[in-house]
């Protein structure tokens, strides 16, 4: 069987191994930026080295442009359609991508799905591309990352894969209708189908201040959504496995 493996970097950064080929999602490889500090290991210069990068939305703890400027020359990295002109000045090989869209690259073929969250880059701007969820299959494995998504996210066409690689929380009292939480995000995987899932987008950038919040807030929204998601979504079909940032797991050998 071929190999699947996962490291967990933080936030909604993954690098995923299916067979000889890396996925990294979502990449944000430094430790502060804006209002927001890293409280987790810092990612090693490994997680760079990527063959392919897949970039969910706009927001920019997602499209993280001094992140993807650290990517080697040439990496192969799929963008939300109308946003290819943000990485003019990195060299690297984007492809622009639609919902609905299959793509082979990287040695890899990637499934584009629509995403339900905001368009826009930020609060304020005027620049929106539609967001995206990815599933991905190569060397007899699969995963699916949904990116940011809500629970009203239509994943009926998604079908089983051997990892499912869900967000469950954020960084501050940031859920909404356009996030899940660990009991939705449990939901949408049992509805898709996954032998293994790891929970992302959870506990590792806090806001300036957060510190200072009571401690049974930052508990329940900063350090226990990676559990109450584990409890949520165990069953006999599927294992939740919660991840170290930095720790590699093999999950098929």
């Amino acid at each position: 069987m071929s190999t699947l493996a996962v490291t967990w970097w933080g936030h909604s950064t993954a690098t995923v191994e299916l067979g000889p080929t890396r996925v990294l999602t979502d990449p944000v490889l430094v430790d502060r930026f804006v209002h927001l500090r890293r409280h987790a290991t810092s990612p090693t210069a490994e997680a760079a080295n990527a063959d392919l990068v897949l970039v969910s939305h706009l927001h920019m703890d997602h499209f993280h442009l001094p992140s993807l400027r650290r990517l080697p020359r040439g990496t192969h990295v799929v963008v939300p359609a109308g946003s290819r002109d943000l990485l003019a000045r990195a060299d690297l090989e984007v492809h622009e991508a639609n919902p609905g869209e299959r793509l082979s690259v990287a040695h890899v073929t990637v499934e584009v799905l629509a995403a339900d969250h905001p368009a826009t880059r930020h609060r304020w701007s005027r620049r929106e591309a539609q967001p995206l969820g990815f599933r991905v299959v190569g060397d007899g494995a699969s995963f699916w990352y949904p990116g940011d998504t809500g629970p009203a996210a239509d994943v009926s066409g998604v079908g089983p894969v051997d990892l499912a690689l869900v967000p469950v929380g954020g960084w501050g009292p940031t859920l909404g209708d356009d996030h899940l939480g660990p009991g939705e995000a449990a939901a949408l995987v049992r509805r898709v189908g996954a032998r293994w899932a790891v929970p992302v987008h959870w506990g590792t950038f806090w806001p300036l201040g957060m510190g200072r919040v009571a401690p049974g807030v930052r508990h329940h929204l900063l350090e226990t959504p990676g559990e109450r998601f584990l409890d949520a979504v165990e069953s006999d079909d599927v294992r939740g496995v919660l991840a170290d940032p930095g720790r590699r797991i093999e999950l098929v050998s």
